[in-house]
């Protein structure tokens, strides 16, 4: 089985616990908070993922790390993960698990690329209307790109919306190229 599905299960399987037990945003938070101590800390990254370090030895550290600050069946899950010697898939169980929550919770992220800096109401005003436009909550991750020119590229998944001021450059350029337009002799 390839990665991405193994952790897809695991993140289904998390989801499934959550709700059962305090509830779907606590998991997120901490299987979130696991998967970015394990991207800043390359210490603690090694020594979860190095096979010659006993897996006692590892599930001791998470009790020692966790066992206070996360709900119980979540370190339980995370000693799980340590078992089956899944602990290098925690970060990708972690990103699946937030793609369960934006399900859940009918959200949809949006990569927004601009030419220029917005202020914080217009980046308000323009989630609204992706909200409106989409039927689910927008969450813009807004970028700027003055190659753009003007305008704004919206993607979603596999959607992109391109407003561009350059694709309509582009888009005009190639009508003006194919027209057939008359000789200075023929006017």
């Amino acid at each position: 089985m390839r990665d991405e599905t193994v952790a897809r299960n695991y993140a289904e399987a998390l989801f499934e616990l959550a709700e059962r037990h305090e509830g779907v945003e606590p998991y997120g938070t901490g299987i979130e908070g696991v998967a970015v101590l394990i991207d800043e800390n390359d210490d603690f990254r090694r020594f979860l993922e190095t096979p010659r370090i006993a897996v006692e030895q590892k599930k001791e550290m998470v009790r020692k790390v966790f066992g206070e600050t996360l709900p119980a069946k979540l370190v339980n899950f995370i000693l799980i993960t340590l078992d089956k010697r899944r602990q290098r898939l925690l970060r990708v169980i972690a990103r699946e698990y937030n793609g369960l929550l934006d399900q859940h919770f009918n959200r949809v992220h949006v990569e927004v690329t601009l030419a220029r800096k917005l202020d914080d109401d217009s980046v308000e005003e323009m989630q609204k209307r992706l909200t409106a436009a989409l039927g689910q909550t927008a969450i813009p991750h807004v970028r700027i790109k003055p190659g753009i020119l003007g305008g704004a590229i919206f993607r979603t998944g596999d959607t992109i919306y391109d407003g561009s001021l350059r694709c309509k450059l582009d888009g005009m350029r190639r009508k003006l190229l194919r027209a057939d337009l008359p000789t200075l002799g023929e006017v």
